[in-house]
């Protein structure tokens, strides 16, 4: 039995390996022909390629500025000591003895990159900004004296223009909307005055928001310290996609967190400054604020988006029926999102273009058609209408948490408001009520409630008895504070 057993092992061996041999084979045919799981990119093998080919288009960027300073050296001396004449002998010898202002030269280090063959180069704004003298320096050591062309603060870009004798070696804009976070990313630059370095990293985040009106940020790790201000930062195509502007630090160095702008924001900024000198950004002329959830339930929308109008002041918008409480919805064909989008898009749409512009208003849509103003030609506009009529016995009452006082002479004098102006005035906020959290305040004016104007305490009373009625769980307030609105919901639930 043992003979026979032992015989029989091998063979089963043999029919177990075979068997598997087999369905090994199986599965790798099955592994080559069903769909293979997505992997991530690699890095490069090397950025050199890269580098060499868009480093000639990057420059260095020195500035001068002429400082006035004292140069009244002189010691402080005791009235009448033996050192007092030799003291101003000395100084006077070295034209330094009479106090008056000197000029001394104080420079600045920065990058930029040429955009075009006959030597148009982008920069940031702070890096040229007062400067009395600006040197633009080439990788092949050549240095040339640049001119400002034009300059904007609100996106911290401007516009140089040299003079090569030849066509120069350039670089193109590409879409920095198509920059996807953990793409890899070139920046170079002139950081601490080393010139021409390259660093690079992934996009880590983006339309990141600083403290600008019109900011698009591209967050990258990129190393970019002092003097990389102005650089570009690049793709993998060698497109720029962004301007190094600034950094988050604690110490001043580089850890890791950089900031471009982006280049689809700076390229419609820089075709501008070409061709004017100037911005001129579109001007729609409205007062907005973001819909939140409290605000979308109380004007009875079915989700938070668009820019609520608070205030329609003389302008394009007014001229073309635009009211406060319009949420827009829809701009020249692009959906928004929020005030930021909103913003984004106007301003950098063309001044005196016709845009349809959609809102909703009473629960339904309307489109209309207005004609663009330039934004800096009215900044600084105000405007506004009042509404209702003076009564000569205010009345005076506690509703949502607030005391409230009809508006009278004494107290439109009182908040500087206009003679014809109506509303409710905040006297007093219960301090543990929705009202005071949403951050009312004694002298802010209600205006309107539910959308409609209100003068009277009765008339307030009456739209929270309709929005009751209609199964509104909030109502939405404008709110007026030193001349702007704002709109907030308050909860109709007791």
């Amino acid at each position: 039995m043992k003979p026979q057993e032992n015989s029989l092992i091998p063979h089963r061996r043999r029919g177990l390996g075979a068997l598997m041999a087999l369905v090994m084979a199986m599965a790798m045919t099955l592994a080559l022909t069903l769909p293979q799981p997505l992997r991530a990119a690699g890095a490069p093998e090397s950025f050199a390629d890269l580098a060499e080919r868009v480093s000639p288009a990057v420059v260095n960027i020195t500035t001068t500025t002429l400082v006035a300073t004292s140069t009244d050296n002189r010691p402080i001396l005791p009235e009448g000591s033996p050192f007092e004449e030799f003291f101003r002998d000395f100084l006077d010898r070295q034209g330094q003895g009479d106090g008056a202002p000197r000029q001394r030269r104080s420079q600045a280090l920065g990058s930029g990159f040429v955009i075009s063959e006959d030597g148009y180069i982008v920069t940031n704004n702070h890096v040229i900004d007062g400067a009395d003298e600006i040197q633009v320096e080439f990788t092949d050591g050549s240095v040339l004296d640049a001119e400002v062309i034009g300059a904007d603060p609100v996106v911290d870009i401007a516009v140089l223009k040299v003079d090569a004798g030849a066509p120069l070696a350039f670089v193109s804009f590409g879409d920095s909307d198509t920059a996807r976070v953990g793409d890899w990313v070139l920046a170079v630059g002139n950081p601490l005055g080393q010139g021409f370095s390259v660093s690079a990293g992934i996009v880590s985040a983006r339309s990141r928001e600083l403290n600008g009106t019109y900011d698009d940020f591209i967050q990258t790790d990129a190393a970019i310290n002092r003097g990389n201000s102005g650089g570009p930062l690049f793709n993998m195509d060698g497109e720029v996609i962004g301007v190094n502007t600034a950094i988050l630090s604690p110490n001043g160095g580089s850890i890791g967190i950089g900031f471009s702008m982006a280049s689809n924001v700076v390229s419609k900024v820089v075709d501008q400054l070409i061709s004017y000198g100037e911005t001129r950004r579109g001007w729609l002329g409205v007062r907005i604020q973001d819909v939140t959830d409290e605000i979308a339930e109380a004007m009875g929308l079915d989700e938070p988006r668009g820019a609520l109008v608070t205030d329609v002041p003389e302008g394009p918008a007014r001229e073309a029926g635009i009211e406060p409480g319009d949420v827009i919805v829809r701009f020249d064909g692009e959906d928004i999102a929020d005030t930021r989008e909103l913003v984004r898009v106007v301003g950098y749409s063309e001044v005196g273009k016709t845009v349809r512009v959609t809102v909703l208003r009473d629960g339904e849509t309307r489109t209309l058609k207005v004609t663009l103003g330039r934004r800096e030609d009215a900044v600084g506009t105000g405007g506004g209408s009042g509404r209702g009529e003076d009564r000569a016995r205010p009345e005076m009452d506690t509703v949502l948490g607030m005391e409230l006082r009809e508006l009278d002479d004494d107290l439109r004098a009182q908040l500087g408001l206009n003679p014809g102006d109506a509303g409710l005035v905040v006297m007093g906020v219960d301090s543990g009520s929705e009202a005071a959290d949403k951050g009312l305040a004694p002298g802010d004016v209600i205006t309107e409630a539910g959308q409609e104007p209100v003068a009277t305490l009765s008339d307030l009373r009456a739209r929270i008895a309709a929005a009751k009625e209609a199964g509104r769980r909030s109502i939405l307030l404008l709110v007026r504070r030193d001349g702007d609105p704002r709109f907030v919901a308050l909860s109709l639930e007791e």
